[in-house]
């Protein structure tokens, strides 16, 4: 009796073990079928979201950094990058404003500004007209400003999950004013900001140029992972009669989310002058850590 007892308690455990192995495999199955739903359903929101018109809400993208070391040196750096667009219907307006200033021991070594302001009217949902008002101001550029406007084309040339590629041209009409030169009595340019308070023996009037130029510019973005974005910007601007006369810029950038407000990033921007003023280098390079804030 005691062992049909013990035969009827063992068969009964391995049976319940069984149906127990059973049910935690049938689990895993339905935890990877909801883990793979999920994501088809996350792909198929982005895909939607992605054909949605500009947002009419005020967006704004906003860059700040800032570097400052006391003791046997005394350095300031500050960099500022704000991006914001609005649109209503197929209008939209955007606006940029990109600054670097930075100090060594209380002298300027940085001073640097640059703001555009663009309008575009939806043509097609890939295709846009615009229209570019532009200003930049550098103090170690040997320019007292640069500005430029006029009208253009933009085309979204790729735009995917995780790609967005946007292509622009624009015909403009440009002003350069080139600063003064100084000089001091052993015909040595002084330059700006004059630390030294060298007094000026000569001076060369500045120019203005202007001219008829046109720009093209593209702006990439990938989404590299889930909380990591690579963003490169890059334009071209030159004269129509003279090609030595151009400009470039770029911008480099690497960003990770902390959560849905604020991000960590990296940028390395380029400013390249083809024909600088007398006394100046071609090419300004700028890297920045950033505290990112989207709102």
């Amino acid at each position: 009796m005691n062992k049909i007892v013990l035969s009827l308690v063992v068969a009964s455990s391995l049976l319940m073990a069984a149906e127990v192995a059973i049910d935690q495999e049938q689990l895993k199955k339905d935890i990877a079928q909801s883990k793979a739903e999920a994501k088809a359903l996350s792909a198929k929101i982005k895909k939607l979201e992605a054909q949605l018109p500009p947002n009419e809400k005020l967006m704004t993208h906003t860059e700040l950094g800032f570097i400052q070391t006391q003791g046997n040196t005394k350095t300031d750096t500050f960099n500022l990058e704000l991006d914001a667009k609005k649109g209503w219907g197929k209008h939209l307006i955007k606006f940029l404003f990109d600054a670097q200033y930075a100090q060594d021991s209380a002298n300027e070594t940085k001073n640097k500004y640059a703001t555009e302001l663009e309008y575009g009217y939806s043509l097609t949902d890939r295709l846009s007209a615009t229209y570019l008002i532009g200003f930049k101001q550098d103090k170690f550029s040997g320019y007292d400003y640069q500005a430029y406007t006029g009208p253009g084309i933009k085309y979204l040339l790729v735009k995917t999950t995780n790609h967005n590629l946007t292509l622009d041209g624009s015909i403009l009409y440009s002003q350069d004013d080139i600063e003064d030169t100084n000089y001091d009595a052993t015909g040595t340019i002084i330059a700006y900001p004059n630390p030294n308070n060298l007094a000026t023996a000569s001076t060369t009037n500045g120019a203005i140029n202007n001219y008829g130029s046109y720009r093209v510019k593209g702006v990439y973005a990938w989404q590299m992972l889930t909380n990591l974005k690579f963003a490169q910007d890059l334009s071209y601007r030159s004269q129509f009669k003279d090609s030595t006369i151009f400009f470039v810029t770029s911008k480099t950038a690497f960003s990770s989310k902390i959560n849905s407000t604020f991000s960590a990033g990296i940028s390395y921007k380029v400013d390249y002058v083809n024909t600088p003023p007398t006394g100046k280098e071609n090419t300004d390079k700028t890297f920045t850590a950033n505290l990112i804030i989207d709102y």
